[in-house]
């Protein structure tokens, strides 16, 4: 009966949820973010991209679900007639893809993500 049980509550795979952006955001403002289930084998990103032209900086910034390949890549692209150079960074663990570390974030994204699992197991 133990092993049936053990291999029961092995056999369960835990979501993983992390923040995804409505759209991307424009420095200093955060982007109106909201937790999403990511599909099997992806991580949580949080990707920066700094484009400059002359003095001018635009700081953009982006979350979401991606596959790890993406993960730990830095690089540079030219758009809206600015050059970007971005920075992607990957986490695996429930929404740490957000930004605020205050207690009562932690407190409410526990609660989010347990309600979530639920929400989705069933």
């Amino acid at each position: 009966m133990n092993v049936v049980i053990v291999l029961f509550i092995c056999s369960l795979v835990v979501p993983l949820f992390c923040y995804t952006c409505v759209f991307p955001s424009i420095s200093p403002l955060d982007c109106l973010k909201f937790p999403t289930r990511c599909p099997p084998g992806q991580l949580c990103l949080s990707s920066k991209a700094v484009g400059q032209r002359g003095d001018f900086q635009v700081v953009l910034y982006e979350k979401s679900c991606v596959l790890p390949a993406l993960c730990g890549l830095t690089g540079e692209k030219f758009a809206m007639g600015l050059n970007f150079t971005f920075t992607n960074d990957c986490c695996d663990t429930l929404l740490c893809n957000g930004v605020s570390t205050s207690f009562a974030f932690i407190w409410s994204s526990t609660l989010l993500s347990l309600l979530l699992t639920l929400f989705y197991s069933q």
